[in-house]
C-alpha cells in the first residue's frame, strides 16, 4: 500500500459514509414527507437514478480530463447536493429531496470508479490485492455513516437536517484527501478512440458474468438494506437498533476486503463469488425466520459478507476483458448496469415493505440469487469446455 493508495482508501471511507447515512435517513425522511407510503424510498431510487443517468457524462469526463479532475467534480456535487438535501427536509419538500438525491448520483457515478482506480494505481501482479482493500476503506463508512445518522439527527429543530449538513463536510474532507493523490498521467483522448467497440467486449462470457453477478449483487443488497430501517420501524424497534443493524452490516461489506484479494488470488474469483451467493442465500433463510433484533443483525452481516465476496469478485473479474484504452467505455457500462439495477431496486424495495412487508421482500429476493448462481456455473462451463482443435 503506497501513499495513493491509502489516500484513495480514505476517499471510498468517505464516499460510504455518505451511502450509508443516505441508506440510513433518506427511507425514513421520505416516508415523513411522501404523498404516499409506497413512495418512502423514491430518495433513495433517485441517488441511484442519479448514477445511471450520470454514468455515460462522468465516462466524458474521465476520458476527456482524467481520473482526478472529474473525482474532484465528483465532490463539488456532493458537497452542493447535501446543502440541498437539507434545504428539502426543511422546507418539507419531499420533490425536491427527490431532485437533490438525482444530482448526487453523479458522485455516486464518480466514486464507483474509485474500485478501478486503485487496480491502476497498483502493480500488475497486486490489483486484486489493491482492489479489495480500498474496498475495505468502506470500514470507515461503515462506522462513521451509522452514528453520524444517529447523532446529528436532532441537532436543528428538522430531523435529520443536521445529518445532510455534516455530509456537505464529509465530502470536504473527501476534497482535501484527494488532493495530494497522484494518478497516472491523463493522456488526451485520440480523434478516433481506440480498442474494440462496447458491443464486442459487451460480448465476451467472462464481462456478461462480471456484470450480472455485480448489478445483481448489488441490486439484492440495496433491496433488503434500503429497507430495513422502515421494516424495522415497522417492528416496533427504535432507529437506535437500526443505526446498530446497517453499521455491523456495512462492517460485513468491507471488513472482509482486508483479505479477499488474496482469497481471489489463491482460489480463483468464480469460487469466492459462489461463496459470497451461498452467504445470501442464508441471509434470506434468517430474515424469514423471525423479526427480532438479532435477526436483523445476522441477515444483514450476512448480506454484507456475501456482498463483499460477490462485488470484488466481479470487479476483479471484469479487469481482464479490456484494455486500458477501452477501460471508459467498458467500466461505464459495467457501472450503468448496477444503477441500473439500483434504481429497480431501489423502487421495489419501498413498495415491498410498506405494502406486503418484511417477508416478502426477501422471497422476492431469491430469483435474483438464483440468477447469479446460474451465471458463475455457466461461465465455470465455459471455461472448462475442450476448445475446437
Amino acid at each position: 500500500m503506497n501513499r495513493n493508495l491509502w489516500l484513495l482508501t480514505i476517499c471510498q471511507g468517505l464516499f460510504l459514509t455518505n451511502n450509508v447515512t443516505f441508506i440510513a435517513i433518506n427511507g425514513l425522511v421520505g416516508f415523513s414527507l411522501a404523498p404516499l407510503g409506497w413512495m418512502a424510498t423514491l430518495p433513495v431510487m433517485g441517488y441511484v437514478i442519479g448514477g445511471a443517468l450520470s454514468t455515460p457524462l462522468v465516462a466524458r469526463t474521465q476520458q476527456h480530463f482524467g481520473r482526478k479532475a472529474s473525482f474532484k467534480m465528483g465532490l463539488g456535487v456532493a458537497f452542493a447536493s447535501a446543502i440541498l438535501c437539507a434545504y428539502a427536509a426543511v422546507t418539507r419538500d419531499f420533490w425536491l429531496l427527490c431532485a437533490a438525491t438525482v444530482v448526487a448520483g453523479y458522485y455516486n457515478a464518480n466514486a464507483n470508479l474509485y474500485r478501478f482506480a486503485a487496480a491502476e494505481l497498483a502493480a500488475k501482479d497486486w490489483r486484486e490485492k489493491a482492489v479489495s482493500l480500498v474496498m475495505a476503506g468502506g470500514l470507515i463508512g461503515a462506522v462513521l455513516g451509522p452514528n453520524l445518522a444517529q447523532y446529528t439527527r436532532g441537532l436543528t429543530a428538522v430531523p435529520f437536517t443536521g445529518a445532510y449538513l455534516a455530509l456537505a463536510g464529509i465530502a470536504v474532507l473527501s476534497y482535501l484527501a484527494m488532493m495530494p493523490i497522484a494518478f497516472e498521467p491523463h493522456q488526451p483522448p485520440q480523434a478516433t478512440p481506440g480498442g474494440r467497440p462496447l458491443s464486442v467486449l459487451m460480448r465476451q462470457p467472462v464481462f456478461i458474468v462480471a456484470a450480472t453477478a455485480g448489478a445483481l449483487s448489488f441490486g439484492v443488497m440495496n433491496l433488503l438494506m434500503a429497507a430495513t430501517p422502515i421494516a424495522m420501524q415497522q417492528c416496533g424497534l427504535p432507529f437506535s437498533d437500526a443505526a446498530f443493524v446497517l453499521e455491523w452490516h456495512v462492517i460485513g461489506m468491507f471488513a472482509p476486503g482486508f483479505f479477499t484479494g488474496h482469497l481471489i488470488k489463491r482460489f480463483g474469483a468464480l469460487l469466492i463469488m459462489a461463496l459470497g451467493a451461498l452467504l445470501y442465500a442464508l441471509c434470506i433463510a434468517v430474515a424469514l425466520s423471525g423479526t427480532d433484533l438479532h435477526q436483523f443483525w445476522l441477515a444483514l452481516l450476512l448480506l454484507g459478507v456475501g456482498w463483499n465476496f460477490l462485488f470484488t469478485g466481479s470487479t476483479t473479474l471484469s479487469l481482464q476483458t479490456y484494455s486500458s484504452e477501452e477501460k471508459d467505455r467498458a467500466q461505464g457500462a459495467l457501472n450503468f448496469f448496477v444503477f441500473a439495477t439500483l434504481a429497480v431496486s431501489s423502487l421495489a424495495s419501498g413498495v415491498l415493505v410498506t405494502t406486503s412487508g418484511w417477508d416478502w421482500l426477501n422471497y422476492g429476493s431469491i430469483a435474483p440469487v438464483a440468477v447469479i448462481f446460474a451465471a458463475l456455473a455457466w461461465l465455470a462451463l465455459h471455461r472448462h469446455r475442450p476448445r475446437p482443435v
